[in-house]
């Protein structure tokens, strides 16, 4: 029975010696460079002042066809371009413009593939529909995810926020 269970610590200790190897010889991540975190935080001044701008397709074109935004108040989540749209823009007889973005990105990190920025907006808007228009307002957390590219553009692939409820201004 000795011989085995030396066998057994040999062939951990043998595991242990190869793996500490690989990982010593392992890429460690490439952090953001400057460029980089340049290229996120006018991606996300490209977001905010496309909604300010009323633009869709310019909100739209900061985001990966593949996004996906997981909404506050544990609503699902609405993954890809095609449900973005109908999420944020849907066919109604209802126009909303937005009056008010203000957002405080309070952290941005990453590496050289993938980066998020987190931070808090302040969002006012009016809605108007068959002649009766409403002002409202909200604020929320939020959490951006980033991916670079193929191309070494850097894009939106999810957002998740958190709010409390709309407020109605006077």
């Amino acid at each position: 029975m000795k011989p085995t269970f030396c066998r057994v610590i040999a062939s951990v200790v043998v595991c242990l010696t190869l793996l500490s190897s690989a990982l010593a010889k392992a890429v460690p991540a490439k952090a953001l460079s400057v460029s980089d975190m340049t290229a996120i935080r006018a991606v996300l001044e490209r977001y905010r002042s496309a909604w300010l701008a009323n633009d869709e397709d310019a909100v739209r074109r900061t985001f990966s066809n593949d996004a996906i935004l997981m909404p506050a108040h544990g609503n699902p989540p609405v993954a890809g371009m095609a449900a973005i749209k109908e999420y944020w823009w849907p066919a109604s007889t209802s126009k909303t413009t937005i009056t008010k973005f203000v957002q405080t990105l309070d952290e941005v990190g990453g590496d050289g593939t993938l980066a998020y920025a987190r931070g808090a907006s302040d969002v006012e808007w009016k809605t108007e529909d068959k002649g009766t228009a409403q002002s409202w307002q909200n604020g929320s957390s939020f959490l951006f995810l980033l991916k670079r590219q193929a191309d070494g553009r850097w894009l939106i692939s999810h957002l998740i926020w958190d709010a409390g409820a709309n407020q109605l201004l006077k």
